[in-house]
């Protein structure tokens, strides 16, 4: 892989001097740079790798990051949730006009490994990891200790976008979790090591865990100035999501301790009604609050302020999923919820209010707030990647995993007081039935937001397909099957000849 890595690498690099000081742009041409001389420069001025860093971020936004030019679906971290939720079926794909998403609908991508499909996630989380691997070289190496408040900061941030991009991979590509012997992934913690063989599941949750551990230590005191930079809240819900998926007793227990941190003490609050979904009075949105597109929500902990500098328009998150974007959904391919899910939620949840009750459309979850059909041509509503009431979920999930059932049905009540009318059925709830409360209202939650399709693997969840699905519809398929995980790309099998070494 070592060939196929820096070209990766080189492109990276291009893409994390981008975000760079316009004015050190014009003196020096940083994207010439190599590791090695990006590490001399920050060992003379470490502030300078707050460019690489904020190049990190843009990566997960910017379009083409998969390694192709064209590609629609080709636009970051939020491409790839869409990829997650079409999987596990919580979102289906309504039409085929135009075919984006067809082949992942139709569970072709994961069983072809020169579907490039399956090569764009690959490549992706791939570049993150050399870009972040140049940022923690340019610090003296993964095992170096940071002592310096600026360094630690830049260090913590970098070793929790290494540490975010390995667990998609393990959940993207591999089938197991945690302690686990079968071999799934390369590793990479420097960006000078040649090609790889796989890493057992053990070793490469072992990798991702450290790596968040000590970015939740590093950035402690971390005050970042926008919410696309991971702090320390960030960096525990990224610990709890690996933790959760590894699950052992002790891994939940700190999944206990994480989130309720993060919900106690992180300065978020629940999504409140007037943002939850669009009220629409006479074609006049009456609380323009709502819609999901604003990073200063409360409830957000990651996300990123998109504006017209960067640039986005139908190739986006927005340009594939809202119907008030000149989009994808609009002109043909809606993105729509599962009826089995849309039916399984009750009457008197205010999420229901989210989804037209005919087209099954996020009308009133997902929108433009001028809420003209096809309206935004150059998008400058937001991403979200994480909000408190995954933290929420993922504490009463840990809790009722660990057969702390009363303590669990508590921590779940303090989201559904916020959502549903009478609640009380959840006092009759134990044992697998919490359990599997606890994951349907992850998946009303966050339908939309690709979380479904972590919380479907690490319970080991089967995925039943509702009826109006195109494809496979009324089919079920469990989280293990070959459907529900990409192979590892035929690009990487050619150019790592150490890879099932």
């Amino acid at each position: 892989m070592k060939k196929n890595l820096y070209i990766i690498g080189a492109a990276a690099l291009s893409l994390l001097v981008s975000s760079c000081d316009k004015d050190f742009l014009e003196v020096e041409p940083t994207e010439q740079l190599s590791p090695e001389q990006i590490a001399a420069a920050a060992e003379k001025d470490p502030s300078l790798l707050n460019g690489n860093i904020s190049g990190l971020y843009s990566t997960m936004y910017n379009t083409g990051t998969g390694g192709t030019d064209l590609d629609h679906d080709d636009f970051g971290q939020k491409g790839y949730d869409i990829y997650s939720d079409m999987l596990v079926s919580d979102m289906v794909l309504g039409g085929v006009t135009y075919g984006w998403y067809s082949r992942i609908a139709r569970f072709q991508t994961t069983v072809d490994n020169t579907d490039i499909g399956a090569y764009k996630p690959w490549r992706y989380y791939y570049r993150i990891i050399f870009g972040a691997n140049t940022v923690i070289d340019a610090l003296g190496g993964t095992d170096q200790e940071q002592t310096e408040p600026l360094r630690r900061h830049i260090m913590g941030q970098a070793k929790a976008m290494r540490g975010y991009a390995y667990f998609y991979l393990a959940q993207l590509y591999a089938k197991g979790y945690g302690s686990g012997s079968e071999k799934i992934l390369p590793i990479y913690t420097d960006t000078q090591v040649p090609n790889q063989p796989k890493s057992t599941s053990e070793e490469v949750y072992a990798l991702i865990i450290d790596d968040l551990s000590q970015a939740v230590d590093y950035l402690d005191d971390f005050n970042r100035t926008s919410k696309d930079q991971i702090d320390k809240t960030v960096a525990k819900g990224l610990l709890s999501y690996a933790l959760a998926a590894r699950g052992t007793t002790e891994d939940l227990s700190r999944v206990v301790t994480l989130t309720d941190d993060v919900i106690t003490a992180g300065g978020y609050r629940v999504t409140n009604e007037q943002e939850l979904y669009g009220k629409v009075v006479d074609g006049v949105l009456t609380n323009p609050e709502s819609g999901f597109n604003n990073v200063a929500t409360p409830s957000w902990m990651w996300g990123v302020d998109l504006t017209l500098a960067n640039d986005l328009d139908l190739v986006s998150w927005w340009g594939q999923v809202d119907t008030y974007t000149y989009s994808y959904a609009w002109a043909g391919d809606p993105k729509i919820i599962d009826k089995g899910l849309y039916d399984a939620i009750r009457e008197d949840d205010l999420r229901k209010k989210q989804f037209s009750a005919t087209s099954y459309r996020p009308l009133y979850k997902f929108f433009d707030p001028a809420r003209k059909i096809g309206g935004q041509r150059n998008v400058t509503t937001d991403y979200v990647y994480m909000r408190v009431e995954e933290m929420i979920l993922l504490n009463a999930e840990a809790k009722a995993r660990l057969g702390q059932d009363d303590a669990a049905k508590e921590m779940l009540k303090q989201l559904l007081e916020k959502r549903i009318t009478d609640y009380s059925y959840v006092d009759g709830l134990s044992g697998q039935a919490l359990l599997d409360e606890i994951y349907l209202q992850t998946r009303i939650e966050l339908w939309g937001e690709g979380k479904a399709y972590l919380a479907m693997k690490r319970l080991k969840e089967n995925v039943v397909r509702g009826a109006n699905h195109l494809f496979d519809a009324g089919s079920s398929f469990p989280y293990n099957a070959d459907e529900l995980t990409f192979p590892i790309p035929q690009a990487e099998v050619l150019n790592n000849p150490q890879l099932d070494l």
